[in-house]
């Protein structure tokens, strides 16, 4: 099977390459190991300047970097931008932060010394989705690399002009050949990779489906990893909330990336006083978004990242409404060229439909109305995914309490679930385990060594 790049504005094939040989893989695989040989005794300021140089190329390729994105998963002009500058910015935070990050810590003992020492573990493998092309590859790659691992990366598909994009990048940077490498390489040979004894960490943010397929892959062969999966984020709109500017997060919440990230507002919890003003806010905003060329800056409404996505998100609305969920607004193809979905919001959604349990990975807003605040946490909390979720309240204590209620890895108070390279980064339950970014980040596949230092005087 081949890497395809179409573009799904159009239905255009743009590029294709072919998979990796077992003999290509072989060769890829011998050089990472042999690259963090020489890389893991690089100190922190030679490393430093390699990332810090990625990340000085990425600003200057900003729109070319951009546009493979956009022509290859339909992402608007400007937020692919976006992206960039993210990715750039988490390879500066890393460059700046990691020797303080990893500096030995010292332990007080009674008599002699000790210190817990952060050493690498080795070469790395990631494999990671097409949503964020740049930014999932950059979370990754940034803090292992700092720490003197080596990384290889199996990238999504549909993104392979990203991917190799990405992996030029660090050449040009510095980096030596295996530091960071792009495989593209069949579901049989990420096998294969997994199971190398060369191979000493995988992480993969992908499906829950795939999460467990690769965990647990990785841990019959007693190998760490770290799984960001997917979510359902709750996005709760309490009484006493400004509703205005919750409409406004609502819509950006929903629709950024087309609602194709897993930290997107996807079940949207009104309690029942703004419940119906809420709605027909939320119902008027959605339907404003206009369809076009994701690399025209006037257009607000992207194509999904491709035909198979759209169909897919297409058959669970269907089967929603088949189980009993009612259609708001939306739930159809838009009538043009390319992937493109109408806004839709689903109400009546019973926990009996299988969809309640779902995870609507596009333009689909699930909405539920309920009494209270204890309602409102109770609903948050019955999921299967546990990644992030949003709390709209003018009270900020009060906000704080229902957050600490929440079972999420993260909550936010009057701001959707976001990024941010100073801000870990994970979830809990469906949604995987460890954590990304911030100085978390960094620690996932480090060795925390225990050295101890014994006085030279001999016991009496």
């Amino acid at each position: 099977m081949i890497y395809q790049s179409i573009n799904p504005y159009n239905g255009k094939e743009l590029k294709s390459f072919e998979e990796f040989t077992d003999k290509q893989l072989e060769t890829a695989l011998q050089t990472a190991a042999n690259c963090f040989e020489t890389w893991r005794a690089t100190t922190f300021v030679q490393r430093a300047a390699v990332v810090a140089k990625a990340a000085t190329i990425m600003r200057a390729r900003r729109d070319e970097l951009a546009g493979f994105m956009t022509l290859e998963m339909g992402k608007l002009i400007g937020e692919a931008r976006g992206e960039v500058a993210l990715s750039a910015d988490i390879l500066d935070y890393y460059a700046k932060n990691a020797e303080q990050f990893l500096a030995p810590e010292h332990l007080k003992l009674s008599s002699g010394e000790a210190e817990i020492a952060s050493t690498p573990l080795g070469v790395l493998f990631g494999v990671q989705p097409w949503n964020f092309p740049y930014y999932q590859l950059a979370r990754f790659a940034a803090p292992n690399l700092m720490a003197g691992n080596v990384v290889m990366v199996k990238h999504a598909r549909c993104v392979p002009q990203c991917a190799i994009a990405f992996e030029k990048i660090w050449r040009e940077a510095g980096a030596p050949e295996g530091a960071y490498t792009n495989l593209m390489i069949s579901h049989d040979q990420v096998n294969l990779v997994i199971d190398d004894p060369r191979i000493k960490g995988v992480a993969l943010t992908g499906s829950a489906d795939a999460g467990r397929r690769v965990a647990a892959r990785a841990g019959q062969n007693l190998k760490k990893s770290t799984m960001e999966l997917g979510g359902s984020d709750a996005f709760i709109v309490l009484e006493d909330a400004d509703l205005d500017k919750a409409v406004l997060w609502a819509c950006w919440a929903k629709m950024n990336n087309m609602g194709q990230c897993c930290i997107a507002a996807k079940r949207f919890i009104v309690v029942e006083q703004l419940a119906d003003r809420f709605l027909e806010k939320f119902k008027t905003a959605l339907a404003g978004f206009q369809p076009g060329d994701p690399m025209d800056e006037k257009t607000t409404l992207a194509p999904l990242s491709t035909e198979a996505a759209l169909v897919h998100l297409l058959e669970q609305v269907k089967n929603a409404v088949a189980h009993g969920a009612t259609l708001v607004m939306g739930g159809n193809r838009i009538d043009r060229p390319g992937a493109f979905m109408q806004p839709t919001i689903l109400m009546n959604i019973e926990p009996k439909n299988p969809s309640f349990r779902e995870e609507f990975f596009g333009p689909v807003a699930l909405f539920f109305r309920v009494k209270n605040e204890s309602e409102a946490v109770a609903l948050a909390n019955n999921s299967d995914f546990g990644l992030g979720g949003s709390v709209f309240t003018r009270d900020i204590e009060r906000g704080k309490r229902v957050a600490s209620q929440i079972d999420t890895g993260m909550v936010f108070i009057n701001h959707p679930t976001w990024t941010a390279p100073d801000l870990p980064f994970g979830g809990i339950k469906n949604s995987g385990y460890g954590r990304e970014l911030s100085s978390l980040g960094i620690h996932e596949f480090v060795n925390k060594k225990l050295v101890r230092v014994e006085s030279l005087n001999a016991p009496a």
